[in-house]
């Protein structure tokens, strides 16, 4: 039981990273799209970043992710994508 929670919990982890990445660019807006450019600040930085947002975002898609896959993991769904050699171990 406690592999299962320690794998599950390490594969939120990689979702969690990878939908951050995907969520990090929403909204952004340089501060030369903007025209306020800031003395001595890079002209790409952007003015609102809005994190915590963002960071509540990945949380929640995250979760929807990793509930969807293990929903299809346990519902058998595998059984109809994978070959017949490969789940001759596997107990459902």
């Amino acid at each position: 039981m406690f592999a299962s929670i320690t794998l599950a919990f390490a594969i939120y982890i990689v979702i969690w990273w990878i939908t951050l990445m995907a969520v990090l660019p929403w909204g952004v807006k340089s501060q030369v799209e903007t025209g306020k450019v800031v003395r001595g600040s890079e002209r790409g930085a952007p003015v609102k970043p809005s994190m915590w947002k963002k960071l509540g975002v990945t949380t929640v898609v995250s979760a929807v992710i990793l509930a969807a896959g293990y929903g299809l993991f346990y519902s058998g769904f595998d059984r109809y994508i994978l070959p017949a050699k490969y789940l001759a171990d596997r107990q459902h």
